[in-house]
């Protein structure tokens, strides 16, 4: 892989800072390079066959830090993937920052994709497609240039130039790695530890284990989650939340074998049938869902985050546009944006029963199954929502049916929202740089993730950016990344980091801790 070693010099700004986005802007063509190299390693997770490739694609990050001089930089087994961590910690008395993202991507249905193949990257009009650009490999790669952008404007410390480690084709190697080598040249202004893992798309099952053995390490007075989306390309605002999940597989039996239909049609238990009148009566009339007491603990929605939504540019054929979901439904009594990221939901995301995608037997099937999706909002605990769908299922599955319920309690996320921190102001300050915007607004993310999880174990506060829009296609085909996000990201980090060391210097309350 080439390297830019000299890239043109950040000329100051207004302000007499140093004109990140020039440097950003100089960079784009090795941005392009090394997207496209780490989207080309199919680290797909859950799917035989591709242990080597999570493997690949960790090396590829190991090498990735290293070559931007980071001191210490493992790759760890965890399961039948491969976490990244890499640390930086050299700013005495300074804030410790944890950045959590995932490097692993999801499985691909290659003849639905029409911009490129999965893993063959391409860029047209701006944005680089592939599996993986967006969520979240560009997200990661957003913040190593970020940690670029943030070293060039630093003073160099002595006893060497800014670092020049090895080529990234160092990632060619299949074994895991080890590093600490000497720093030299400038380094960051606040101490940074990253931790990439490779089973988040498979709901992160060895997470909790790591986290566990090694907290005091990873130990750090604010994480920073990237593994989330923006609202606008044209108007930045920061998530301060996201909601939970509870994965459930429903399965309903009917006759003891697929049976003729020609033989028994009329009589025969069919099993598609039950499983469609138990999943109409999810919802009700209202859009809410029906199982008794699903919303007892729901905590009422934040006033001013409610306003902070509402205040956002939204329009219907906005969001259609981009979204691409072709209709508005959904909860009655709260707006599209407050039902995506502040209420509950339940979604199927499977169904099967018969002979699907064969040539039709004609036959009742023995058996229809689905997969439920809950995304869950504060208040509310996965253990007692698992309890409450299990009674509702057999209490309104009918008695000439069978069933199976399955609720994956152990890859079960909680809900997580930010606490009122300072690390926030500095945060909103540094995207509001990063994306020229002279105000930045409030959003959630629809989705889940192990936010709560790293809070708890952690014990510190965790924050939320990431680069992503829902345009970018995440889990669907011709996935893809927008490059002037990325770079704007890139410069939102490298203001961050300078946010944070300066609100420390100004704030110092003694201990190297942002004050609480």
């Amino acid at each position: 892989m080439e390297r830019q070693d000299s890239p043109a010099a950040a000329a100051p700004t207004d302000d007499g800072g140093p004109d990140l986005h020039a440097y950003a802007r100089s960079r784009r063509g090795d941005l392009k390079r090394q997207l496209a190299e780490w989207v080309q390693v199919p680290g797909i997770v859950g799917e035989p066959g591709h242990a080597k490739d999570l493997l690949r694609s960790a090396n590829w990050l190991a090498a990735a830090f290293r070559d931007i001089g980071f001191p210490v930089v493992e790759v760890q087994p965890t399961g039948e993937s491969h976490a990244v961590y890499a640390e930086w910690c050299a700013a005495s008395g300074a804030p410790t920052v944890l950045v959590y993202s995932h490097h692993d991507v999801r499985a691909v249905k290659p003849e639905n994709w029409n911009q490129t193949a999965p893993f063959q990257p391409v860029v047209r009009e701006g944005r680089l497609y592939g599996r993986g650009s967006s969520d979240a490999k560009g997200q990661v790669l957003a913040h190593l240039e970020g940690i670029r952008a943030h070293l060039h404007q630093r003073p160099p410390t002595s006893g060497g130039q800014t670092p020049n480690a090895r080529s990234l084709t160092a990632a060619k190697t299949e074994t895991p790695s080890h590093s600490t080598s000497p720093q030299a040249g400038p380094t960051p202004a606040v101490n940074l530890k990253f931790l990439v893992e490779g089973e988040e798309e498979a709901s992160s099952p060895h997470l909790a284990a790591l986290l566990e053995e090694q907290a005091e390490r990873l130990r750090a007075d604010v994480v920073l989650f990237s593994d989330t989306q923006l609202w606008r390309e044209d108007h930045s605002a920061l998530c301060v939340g996201l909601r939970g999940i509870l994965k459930a597989d429903l399965e309903v039996f009917g006759p003891e074998r697929d049976v003729h239909s020609g033989a028994v049609s009329g009589n025969a238990p069919n099993p598609v049938f039950e499983l469609s009148r138990l999943l109409a009566r999810l919802h009700g009339e209202d859009g809410r869902i029906a199982i008794p007491g699903f919303y007892d603990d729901v905590e009422p929605l934040p006033g001013d985050l409610r306003q902070a939504i509402a205040d956002l540019p939204y329009t219907d054929e906005d969001w259609l546009s981009r979204s691409e979901t072709g209709a508005i439904t959904g909860e009655e009594g709260y707006t599209v944006l407050e039902r995506l990221w502040l209420r509950p939901a339940v979604e199927v995301t499977a169904l099967v029963a018969g002979d699907p995608g064969e040539v039709s037997r004609g036959a009742v099937p023995a058996v229809a199954a689905a997969d439920l999706t809950f995304r869950t909002v504060p208040g509310q605990r996965v253990e007692k929502l698992a309890d409450l769908l299990q009674q509702w299922v057999d209490a309104t599955i009918s008695g000439a049916f069978h069933h199976r319920l399955t609720v994956d309690l152990d890859t079960a996320q909680e809900p997580y929202r930010t606490p009122d921190h300072p690390a926030v102001s500095a945060l909103e300050r540094a995207m509001a740089r990063g994306f020229r915007a002279g105000a930045v607004g409030r959003m959630g993310n629809a989705g889940g993730g192990p936010a709560e999880l790293l809070a708890r174990v952690l014990r510190a506060p965790v924050l939320f950016f990431g680069t992503g829009l829902v345009e970018d296609h995440w889990h669907d085909s011709d996935e893809s990344a927008s490059l002037d996000v990325l770079e704007n990201g890139a410069v939102t980090l490298a203001c961050f980091w300078d946010e944070l060391a300066r609100m420390q210097r100004a704030k110092d309350d003694g201990d190297g801790h942002i004050p609480e």
